[in-house]
Order: C-alpha cells, then sequence, then structure tokens
C-alpha cells in the first residue's frame, strides 16, 4: 500500500461528521421516527459516531442498529475464501421508520445493494436514505448517497481508506495507490 495522500484528519473528520449529524436531522425533519444503521466494520463506528451527535444537538437518543451483509454479497462464494461473518444488532422494530444507512467508502453499490436486502428481513421501512463518509466513485449499480461527507474521485488504481480511531487508532482518510 502506497499512500498518495491524506485527505482528511483528526479535526476535519469530526467537522464533518457534525455537519452529515444536522444533515440527516434536516433531511428527517427532526430526530422522530429515525434510526441510524451501520454497516460493519467502520460503518457501525460512524453510526455511533452521528448517533451520539444527534443526541447532543437534540437531546434525543435516537435508535442505533448494526447490519452484517457478508452473507447478502453478491461475491460471497467467489472472492472470499473464508468470510467473517458477524451478528447484525437490530434489537427494535424498523417497520415504518425512517433509516439512515451508514458506512464509510461509497464504491460500486454492491454492499449497499446487499445492505438493503439484509434491511428487508428485518421489517417494512418508510424510508432508508444513504448516508457514507466518502464517495469515491467508480458505481457498478444505480446506488446514490442521500448525505456525503466527501467526494474523493479516483482512478481504477486507488482506493480510500478510512481508519477510524475505535478500530484503527487514528482518525484519518488517506489516499492510497494499490
Amino acid at each position: 500500500m502506497n499512500i498518495k495522500a491524506k485527505i482528511l484528519d483528526q479535526e476535519a473528520l469530526l467537522r464533518i461528521i457534525t455537519r452529515m449529524s444536522h444533515e440527516i436531522i434536516e433531511k428527517n425533519k427532526g430526530p422522530e421516527n429515525l434510526i441510524i444503521m451501520g454497516l460493519r466494520t467502520r460503518g457501525e463506528y460512524l453510526a455511533t459516531r452521528l448517533r451520539d451527535k444527534i443526541l447532543s444537538i437534540e437531546n434525543v437518543d435516537v435508535p442505533l442498529g448494526i447490519l452484517d451483509v457478508t452473507l447478502y454479497r453478491d461475491d460471497f462464494r467467489t472472492r472470499l475464501k473464508q468470510p467473517e461473518v458477524s451478528v447484525s444488532n437490530i434489537t427494535f422494530d424498523i417497520t415504518d421508520k425512517n433509516i439512515v444507512l451508514v458506512d464509510d467508502v461509497l464504491y460500486t453499490g454492491r454492499t449497499i445493494r446487499s445492505a438493503l436486502c439484509a434491511i428487508m428481513d428485518f421489517g417494512r421501512p418508510a424510508t432508508i436514505k444513504l448516508c457514507c463518509l466518502v464517495d469515491r466513485g467508480h458505481r457498478q449499480l444505480p446506488i446514490k448517497a442521500d448525505i456525503i461527507g466527501k467526494n474523493i474521485p479516483t482512478s481504477i488504481n486507488e482506493e480510500v481508506r478510512v481508519k477510524l480511531l475505535e478500530h484503527d487508532g487514528e482518525d484519518a482518510v488517506y489516499l492510497v495507490e494499490v
């Protein structure tokens, strides 16, 4: 992995999370009937931060769900030799709720397609909005984020690596050459 650039540092990441939290509240017209749902692994940490920020802004504890989409992936049998499957943590009814699905990087759209299938196994939400820290382009499916932290156009030889304190020991976003 060859780091080409550090795109976001901890301070910039915190500002973006604050802005995204306000956007979530605004698009939902308040915190009522709202559920924040993070995709394992880094999406769950971003979702937790967004939920905590919404709590500090609105003084409302919005339900937080964690979704593992490993078994829903269309490359499950071909790409992953020994997949790490975790348990989804959704302990509440999602029927007629407004879900904000949170992921770190939006790329081909295939992970989000998997997430939509997984969510429907838990119930029928009123709406699902997509919130991603980074949109790097190169979509293969017609998926578009409703809330984006930062657009980072990449070449096919580049990747965006999100590092989060809870999982990686630092808050940063890097552009890397692969």
